[in-house]
């Protein structure tokens, strides 16, 4: 399933993608006789994306077929949800090739950071560079959002813990962060500076997450490029590492790291391409 927030008279609400369009929660249960929370984060929260997925899976495609989708035009992408409890960062987490993958030490554990929501945009929305701050960077990331609470739990046992994946764009003040790695944090919580889009891919949609493709972009020329296959910490093992040291919650988001960063300046366009996802594109104002 494949799942979108869209702004619509001033609303921002969760809608399914279907290959007619995108059809509202909203409409969904109106034609499905259903009570589903309509907002995204709540749909997660509740358990009701799990309760969407069965019913879709045991007739309800056919339901779905038929309702009306929303016209072109008539109305905006929004970030999946605006206040997730936790965005959480992985850094240094892809290396070039299979080859290198061979070399990496297991002993060795992903460094991290975590995000404020105040620095979530979402498509579209523009990424405001701070004054004074120096130069910007933009990495292009896939995230994975926990869909159920989350403590102590085995890297096989991971995947049924999981929502779905996103595309993200992380920003970061590269010369704060030079001065000192300690302002690591500092230097990626300015606001405006990570965006979370354009859908939700929920676990089923992909046959091997391993396989998925992540780009980093600017003004619509890929510049990096890497496989999931080629981090260091795989996505069902960074769920599984986080979550013995801290609660993973409905909605939290893990970021799983950049091909590559790009440095980004006013007027330009910064975007995340997964192959299979909606892109995710963002302006760069000053």
């Amino acid at each position: 399933m494949r799942l979108a927030t869209i702004r619509k008279d001033g609303l921002e609400q969760a809608a399914v993608q279907t290959a007619r369009g995108i059809v509202t929660l909203e409409e969904l249960n109106r034609s499905a006789g259903r009570s589903w929370p309509t907002g995204m984060l709540e749909l997660i929260e509740s358990g009701a994306l799990a309760d969407v997925r069965a019913w879709l899976a045991e007739g309800g495609q056919s339901i779905l077929a038929g309702m009306p989708a929303l016209a072109p035009g008539s109305y905006e992408r929004a970030p999946l949800y605006r206040r997730p409890r936790k965005i959480w960062g992985i850094g240094f987490n892809y290396v070039q090739d299979a080859e290198e993958l061979k070399t990496v030490d297991p002993a060795e554990e992903p460094v991290g950071f975590m995000k404020p929501d105040t620095s979530l945009i979402g498509p579209g929305e523009p990424i405001r560079l701070p004054a004074d701050a120096g130069r910007i960077n933009a990495e292009a990331e896939l995230a994975i959002v926990i869909g159920r609470t989350c403590r102590n739990v085995s890297e096989a046992e991971a995947s049924r813990y999981v929502a779905g994946f996103a595309a993200t764009l992380d920003m970061t003040a590269a010369d704060i962060h030079a001065r000192n790695p300690r302002f690591l944090t500092r230097a990626k919580s300015f606001d405006t500076f990570f965006s979370l889009g354009s859908e939700l891919v929920t676990p089923d949609e992909l046959e091997n997450v391993l396989d998925l493709t992540v780009h980093t972009a600017l003004n619509g020329e890929v510049k990096h490029t890497n496989k999931v296959f080629n981090m260091r910490y795989r996505p069902w093992f960074a769920v599984a590492f986080h979550s013995r040291f801290m609660t993973l919650l409905p909605g939290d988001i893990l970021m799983t790291g950049t091909p590559g960063a790009v440095q980004i300046r006013d007027g330009d366009t910064a975007e995340c391409r997964i192959d299979g996802f909606e892109p995710l594109a963002n302006p760069v104002r000053a």
